[in-house]
């Protein structure tokens, strides 16, 4: 995996708060202009090999990890953040 520096995130750890025990999703959901947005649909992740893919375009490998408690963050090209949780689910959301 490449490691970005952590200006490649933006302010997107500033909307993370320690002290709120809720998890990323909900912090993000609440203080990150757009809110958080699941992008399901075709979107696919492959945890394995830490991949992110649209049918039709490029596969996309992340850019940089971050881990918020038991849950890791994974910044990949055009803004996308995904978000894994112990249990293999996974969420992402384009945050631009």
């Amino acid at each position: 995996m490449m490691t970005a520096p952590i200006e490649a995130w933006g302010f997107i750890p500033a909307f993370l708060h320690a002290d709120d025990p809720r998890p990323a999703r909900e912090q993000f959901n609440e203080r990150y202009m757009g809110g958080w947005q699941h992008f399901g649909g075709p979107l696919e992740f492959d945890a394995d090999a830490l991949t992110l893919s649209y049918p039709g375009d490029p596969v996309m490998r992340p850019m940089s990890c971050m881990i918020f408690r038991d849950e890791v963050l994974l910044l990949f090209p055009s803004s996308w953040v995904v978000i894994v949780q112990q249990d293999g689910s996974w969420e992402a959301c384009r945050m631009d």
